[in-house]
């Protein structure tokens, strides 16, 4: 159990820091400027916490948990990629798919993003896990 906080904590933080700094980066120049009046004018804080608590649980059950089981950081880093592109992939193209002038520009920028960003919250968390668990 220890090992499992450990990897929830430190793939959490990971996954945060970054996607915050996207995310601040990237919404007046990217998703403000081709998603407009989709967007809430006011960010809701209550979805956002539970969609990170749940897929940071998704990365250490289908990432961490498996590379420290073997293979190490490269499959965490791998696993984590994958979980990304599934995940962001499911989103962007059911979006692209049900929406009403959905950018494919999004989708081409998302799915990338989380395969990249799900790829740093796992390398995080095994990376402290196996460091801090004994």
């Amino acid at each position: 159990m220890k090992t499992i906080l450990i990897a929830y904590v430190a793939a959490g933080l990971a996954f945060l820091i970054v996607d915050a700094i996207w995310l601040t980066t990237m919404a007046d120049s990217l998703y403000r400027p081709l998603l407009g009046d989709k967007l809430e004018p006011q960010f809701k804080l209550a979805p956002a916490v539970f969609f990170y608590l749940i897929y940071i649980g998704g990365i250490v059950f289908f990432a961490v948990m498996p590379a420290l089981a073997g293979g190490g950081l490269p499959k965490a880093a791998l696993n984590g990629a994958v979980l990304g592109i599934v995940a962001y992939a499911t989103y962007d193209l059911t979006n692209h798919a049900t929406l009403r002038d959905w950018p494919l520009a999004v989708t081409l920028a998302d799915i990338p993003w989380g395969a990249f960003v799900t790829a740093v919250g796992a390398s995080a968390g095994f990376a402290a896990a196996s460091k801090f668990s004994g």
